[in-house]
């Protein structure tokens, strides 16, 4: 879990060196941040670049140390390639659920790896749903638990829209990590099937919740 590969390396940098950039030009920060009306306007850059700022340095700090614990899971089962589809299919899909949830909302805005790096958290608990996680990296609790628990607290933020948060991209990070997983290694199906129908659950909640309009 520890042995940086190279992409996971060269992705931390790209984060590091983007983040320290929107940091001290406010400019830069400003052009490449995700943002509802610059979106609708023709900029979908934004829906990549946005990925690669963050808000302050805890906030880089967080994502990219979620990273650096579980990119070598989900590179040990998918190889370099398949994390790398993992990493920015999650932190697209992300991007796309924010945009669904706040289209009309011109001046929606948002930065931050979260999605990406939930997407490849959510890729190590489907690989190895019964890994333990240190809650508050302190209590043990099974990986499977934390995912289902952590995707019903982002519903319960979409819901309640009481912070700055972006919990939308964050579940739908989860969803990019949950899909693409599945498809590069459908073996899960068979070796962790009643894992992978759990971990469905907060996903499928989440639509019903939207197709009746309760979120």
């Amino acid at each position: 879990m520890y042995n940086l590969d190279v992409i996971t390396i060269l992705i931390i940098a790209a984060n590091v060196l983007m983040s320290f950039k929107g940091f001290k030009d406010l400019s830069f920060f400003e052009q490449y941040k995700f943002q509802i009306a610059r979106l609708q306007s023709g900029e979908k850059i934004r829906m990549l670049s946005s990925g690669f700022l963050h808000i302050n340095t805890t906030h880089l700090f967080v994502n990219m140390l979620t990273l650096y614990f579980f990119a070598g899971t989900v590179i040990a089962y998918v190889g370099q390639i398949g994390f790398i589809l993992i990493y920015f299919g999650s932190l697209l899909i992300g991007n796309m659920l924010s945009y669904l949830f706040h289209k009309n909302e011109a001046y929606y805005s948002a930065v931050g790896a979260s999605g990406a790096v939930i997407g490849v958290l959510y890729a190590a608990i489907l690989l190895q749903p019964d890994m333990m996680l240190g809650l508050f990296f302190i209590i043990p609790i099974p990986a499977y638990v934390f995912g289902i628990g952590y995707l019903l607290y982002s519903i319960w933020g979409m819901k309640n829209r009481n912070d700055s948060i972006g919990h939308d991209a964050h579940f739908g990070g989860a969803m990019g990590g949950y899909i693409f997983t599945i498809l590069l290694v459908p073996s899960v199906l068979t070796n962790h099937l009643f894992m992978v129908i759990l971990l469905a659950a907060p996903i499928l909640l989440l639509f019903i919740l939207k197709f009746f309009k309760k979120i």
